[in-house]
């Protein structure tokens, strides 16, 4: 095993915050895979959505999940909200899924100082009642990819990373 702690979850749950914060923590590196695909196309996610559609992106997801696979170990990676689906996902390294409820994770993102930009970064929250139906579409799906779980609905970043470096035997 990799030694990887691959964050997956909906769309704002925080993914990104907690990989920050358990690099901060562990010393580790930190990678997110969207900056990944953005830096390979040299293309916001949205302009790629737009321009060649989601099959496109998804393509490119698998691309960076195989190079993860052949080159990253010991490191956090936070995914995008449909990185779930690589086919290699269980071989990249512990799968942790971050959740929380919808309404929670739309309230947070649109509470957020930049929310109005947070939101439009992300394609598939353009219309919030489409998000809604995705995110229980996706809820079985990310606890069936999953090792372990931890919700982070109503905690600081701080408590999400310690429960899950607990959970991970990780000091």
């Amino acid at each position: 095993m990799k030694k990887n702690i691959i964050l997956v979850g909906f769309m704002g749950v925080g993914k990104g915050r907690t990989g920050r914060e358990l690099a901060r923590l562990t010393g580790r590196f930190a990678v997110d895979t969207d900056d990944m695909i953005e830096s390979l196309t040299k293309m916001k996610i949205r302009k790629i959505f737009q321009l060649q559609g989601e099959a496109a992106f998804r393509q490119m997801e698998q691309k960076v999940a195989t190079w993860l696979e052949k080159n990253v170990s010991n490191t956090i990676v936070s995914t995008g909200g449909g990185f779930y689906m690589v086919k290699n996902i269980k071989k990249l390294g512990k799968v942790v899924y971050l959740h929380s409820s919808v309404e929670d994770i739309i309230s947070a993102i649109e509470n957020h100082p930049n929310g109005s930009k947070k939101i439009k970064k992300r394609p598939l929250l353009q219309n919030l009642e489409e998000a809604r139906k995705l995110y229980e579409a996706r809820l079985p799906l990310y606890k069936n990819a999953a090792d372990y779980k931890v919700n982070v609905g109503n905690k600081e970043i701080s408590e999400v990373a310690a429960e899950l470096m607990d959970k991970l035997g990780i000091k």
